[in-house]
């Protein structure tokens, strides 16, 4: 596997701007409107998100952010892995990368929101394998058949 490298990012970077915003239209091809919850790139610049870039080589490959909720609570954000760069194991680095940080920062659960729609399917089975477990909407989210939160407990 590949050295890749992990850091803190800004999201108005360049390149990571421009997949971030492959991100936003993949989401929002995918899911109805009301159902988009991918943050916009002002957002991943909010005091209470930690927002990381993958990259080899010094090319992105992937992002993702980690947002408090409260003192025990925090969620992921906006993960996304470049289309040539899937099945690499960008995804399960960066997910794993954002518990880490998690566990460092105290908190004693994770959790996320990620769609139904067989677009989304990668990403299910991805953080059903990182131990990610079916929830109950939390935050902002609501029931929706567009819609799944899954959590797990640090």
């Amino acid at each position: 596997m590949a050295e890749y490298v992990i850091a803190l990012d800004d999201p108005e970077a360049p390149e990571v701007r421009s997949l971030l915003e492959r991100h936003l239209e993949f989401t929002r091809l995918q899911s109805p409107p009301e159902d988009v919850h991918a943050l916009d790139i002002e957002a991943l610049k909010a005091a209470d998100l930690w927002f990381f870039s993958l990259r080899d080589e010094g090319v992105v490959l992937g992002v993702g952010g980690l947002k408090r909720l409260d003192a025990d609570h925090a969620e992921l954000k906006s993960i996304h892995t470049a289309e040539d760069a899937r099945g690499r194991g960008v995804g399960r680095t960066i997910v794993d990368h954002l518990v880490d940080v998690a566990v460092a920062e105290g908190f004693g659960r994770v959790s996320l929101e990620t769609g139904t729609m067989e677009g989304f399917a990668a990403s299910r089975f991805l953080y059903q394998s990182a131990g990610f477990e079916v929830c109950e909407p939390f935050g902002q989210y609501w029931v929706s058949p567009h819609s799944v939160c899954m959590t797990r407990h640090l």
